[in-house]
């Protein structure tokens, strides 16, 4: 997530382009995928390529994370009073399932238990169950000020959330079958190595998933534009040798499919996507994906050989009237 600045809002069409043909065809398939899972993919593709593009999102609903699960349906929260919006990807119908409690919903992540993972913003977290609506568990990630908890990523035994304003991570412990942790286990890990912390209220870590192989994380450093490989039991970062490609300036939501990393550019309108060596340490550029319809994107999901992003809008001063809407294309 970037912080809001005001302007006018763009014209919205219905138009869709990749910048480059290498973009076009850098997410057709997984790598090593077999002739079988191929056809199925396609034919997944196809199915989704009659649901909607645009889905609508309530009024003054100020969007920020995405994510879905293993069905048709995306949840994304609120940036205003930390609600979360289902959405049927297959209608563009939705609803709210969980009322905010007051504070902004950012970055979110749901696990195979029907739990919803968020990141509150400031120094705290929060777990909701997604077919109660209920928040079942709440944690302060940390006593420091400033502090923005930004974004959340899930692996089996661990819940892993950014902070923009801090040079660290926090980890939430899961136990068997994914017991959540008390409130006093929250574990930080402080960033060291190539990490160097813009001071004050800039945004720093953002986005966050794990390198190809799983045996580490990558981060993005939005201020400064670098993607960081980090050890998870030490925090010491090394920068990722991305070649030749601009630096991740504004650089928000990561998505790894495979060796494929997506990375969604907020003010540039644009998902920067990369080839990944297996253990993180380098990339290869691949292309950037645009369309006519983002406005301020910050997080990305995938289903059906589609990717979907919920435009922020940051550029547009919010009112209780502002119109939001999250964006597919292709990928």
């Amino acid at each position: 997530m970037a912080l809001p600045h005001s302007s006018s809002a763009p014209h919205i069409s219905r138009r869709r382009l990749l910048a480059t043909s290498a973009a076009a065809t850098a997410g057709a398939l997984l790598v090593g995928a077999s002739a079988g899972t191929a056809t199925a993919a396609g034919t997944a593709k196809t199915a989704a390529s009659s649901w909607p593009d645009i889905i609508p999102l309530p009024n003054g609903f100020r969007p920020e994370g995405i994510t879905i699960g293993g069905g048709p349906h995306a949840y994304l929260g609120s940036l205003g009073d930390g609600s979360i919006y289902r959405a049927d990807l297959r209608t563009g119908q939705g609803g709210i399932i969980s009322a905010g409690p007051g504070t902004p919903s950012v970055g979110l992540k749901l696990d195979g238990r029907g739990r919803l993972f968020v990141a509150g913003r400031g120094q705290g977290a929060r777990v909701v169950d997604v077919r109660t609506g209920e928040i079942i568990a709440s944690y302060v990630l940390t006593t420091k000020t400033p502090s923005f908890a930004n974004d959340v990523f899930l692996t089996p035994r661990t819940a892993w959330f950014t902070d923009s304003y801090q040079p660290a991570l926090y980890a939430l412990p899961l136990g068997r079958h994914g017991a959540l942790p008390d409130a006093d286990e929250v574990v930080t890990v402080t960033l060291s190595g190539d990490w160097t912390q813009t001071p004050g209220e800039v945004v720093n870590a953002n986005g966050i998933t794990s390198t190809p192989d799983g045996k580490a994380l990558l981060v993005v450093q939005s201020g400064v534009g670098g993607l960081h490989r980090v050890d998870p039991r030490t925090g010491v970062t090394k920068l990722v040798d991305l070649g030749d490609a601009a630096p991740l300036t504004n650089g928000d939501g990561l998505l790894l499919l495979g060796r494929r990393l997506y990375v969604v550019q907020n003010r540039q309108n644009a998902i920067d996507v990369f080839k990944l060596a297996e253990d993180g340490r380098s990339g290869i550029f691949e292309g950037r994906v645009t369309d006519p319809d983002f406005d301020v994107p910050t997080t990305v999901a995938a289903f059906k050989g589609r990717l979907y992003l919920p435009n922020a809008r940051f550029t547009t001063t919010p009112t209780p009237d502002t119109t939001y809407a999250v964006v597919a294309v292709d990928r």
